[in-house]
């Protein structure tokens, strides 16, 4: 009798232990989503009042800010595109950044290679002097960048620029791209080059395939940083002709009021680039940095 009795006690036991899992299970999932919910309005919403600021009329920026244009005006584009001339801007970062993103994966994936897949002496210290290169602020090298351009001409000119920035995406690429050169077995080198391939075929034809998602990677992190870069052009370029976008962004503040209109105008252009490259990428990003943090 006192074991039939005792017999309904473990089955209370056991469905209220299945509520507060279930309870628990679900706050755990209201939790979640609301950081997430938090997280995207943090980060579309600064986005998201730029393009509002730049469809504006000036008197609704600086009277009656609203989240919600009351008029939608073109204005501060054409301001911006006709009287400033911002696509000249565009252009030049778009082909400093290019050229910078081919030449600076192509120097640093033969490096990285001859990192990870030869032998020599001073190898180390080559490692860490990259590694260190690429730790160095930039603030640090402007003044002597300067003087070195303006010995050798090559100052306030897109050449000069280019050369500048390659001195600090080169390390970068370097020191990412070992990381995915690791990851690819030596032994599919050593077949490929039984059957017939070269050193130099092997690693075209080998290597950088199975590491597309790394080079990809590392090509959107190379061309960001050259596109959003400010200081090294404010120090080098003067010319107005030579401007890059982030150059020309800062020369329309001119005076104490500051020109919210077209600068957010400029902000959006100057962004559109980029979202298309990462919505493009986004496949290969995510294939990139899960790789490297696996294989470095």
């Amino acid at each position: 009798m006192s074991a039939s009795q005792a017999d309904p006690v473990p089955e209370t036991k056991k469905s209220g232990s299945v509520l507060d899992e279930r309870s628990k299970f679900m706050l755990g999932r209201v939790l979640t989503y609301g950081i997430l919910v938090l997280a995207v309005v943090l980060i579309v919403f600064p986005m998201y009042w730029m393009i509002s600021i730049s469809l504006k009329l000036p008197r609704e920026i600086y009277r009656t800010p609203s989240l919600w244009p009351q008029v939608f005006t073109l204005e501060n584009y054409r301001i911006l595109i006709a009287d400033k001339g911002f696509l000249r801007p565009i252009l030049n970062s778009l082909l400093v950044s290019t050229v910078v993103t081919v030449i600076s994966v192509l120097i640093s994936s033969f490096a990285a290679y001859s990192m990870v897949r030869f032998r020599y002496r001073f190898k180390g210290v080559i490692g860490r002097i990259i590694l260190f290169a690429y730790l160095t602020p930039t603030s640090l090298l402007f003044i002597p960048l300067s003087i070195l351009m303006a010995r050798l001409q090559l100052g306030n000119s897109l050449h000069g620029l280019i050369l500048v920035y390659l001195t600090f995406s080169l390390p970068l690429s370097t020191w990412l791209l070992q990381g995915y050169f690791r990851g690819v077995p030596r032994e599919l080198e050593e077949q490929g080059m039984i059957d017939g391939l070269s050193r130099l075929g092997a690693l075209l034809r080998i290597v950088l395939p199975l590491s597309a998602p790394g080079i990809a990677a590392v090509s959107i992190f190379t061309f960001t940083g050259a596109w959003n870069e400010l200081l090294l052009a404010l120090v080098l370029v003067t010319s107005e002709t030579e401007r890059t976008a982030p150059l020309a962004l800062n020369y329309l503040i001119t005076s104490d009021v500051l020109p919210w209109g077209p600068l957010m105008a400029g902000a959006v252009i100057s962004s559109v680039p980029l979202m298309v490259l990462y919505f493009i990428a986004q496949h290969f990003m995510v294939q990139g940095l899960t790789a490297g943090s696996v294989k470095g």
